[in-house]
């Protein structure tokens, strides 16, 4: 790779950064191009790798996502903020409503799908009455058992077992067991679009 494809690899990753960083928060281009003081269209082709991140933007866009400057243009791929990769140790956890459930969220920022490593305990579960969302679910249950909920009729499912709902249906989730349960979760709404619940 010459130093021309080098600089230009380089700027699509710091830009893939940039972008993961402010979904991550929540931001829109606008808004994180008005903190930075730059313009929608500067943010824009820097985020996509076509215009190379100049050094007096870096500072204030740093700034504006909330990130040390070295964040946005270190080499290391191992970096936890990326569009399309999550690595093991960089998971986020999901904040749960309900006793003895965790959630780490699975899947990158800007993905129209949420994946979710869902930890029930023993009789841990989503609490007495179903709830329901916008949404479609599927999981997988990968370790332990899990009486699942959905639309008044009780499924018990064990390691192996699959499962596909709206999330529209009143659903709830517990384990009866005497180990832990460990699912993977995939869901169409975001964590902070489930109002109740889990």
């Amino acid at each position: 790779m010459d130093a021309s494809q080098d600089e230009a690899a380089s700027d699509v990753r710091v830009g893939r950064r940039i972008r993961a960083l402010r979904l991550e928060q929540g931001l829109s281009l606008a808004e994180t191009a008005a903190r930075a003081g730059l313009s929608v269209g500067t943010l824009s082709q820097i985020e996509r790798g076509l215009s190379s991140l100049r050094v007096r933007s870096l500072w204030p866009l740093a700034a504006a996502l909330g990130v040390e400057p070295h964040t946005l243009v270190d080499k290391d791929e191992g970096q936890s903020n990326d569009l399309y990769v999550v690595r093991e140790g960089a998971r986020k956890s999901v904040p749960v409503h309900s006793e003895g459930i965790s959630k780490e969220l699975l899947s990158p920022p800007g993905a129209v799908l949420t994946g979710l490593r869902v930890v029930v305990e023993p009789g841990g579960g989503t609490g007495a009455g179903p709830y329901s969302h916008d949404g479609h679910e599927f999981g997988c249950v990968l370790t332990g058992e899990i009486e699942l909920t959905i639309d008044s009729i009780l499924y018990r499912l064990k390691a192996g077992d699959s499962f596909a709902f709206k999330s529209t249906l009143p659903h709830a989730f517990r384990n009866p067991g005497s180990q832990r349960c460990e699912i993977l979760w995939i869901n169409t709404a975001k964590p902070n679009e489930v109002k109740n619940g889990a």
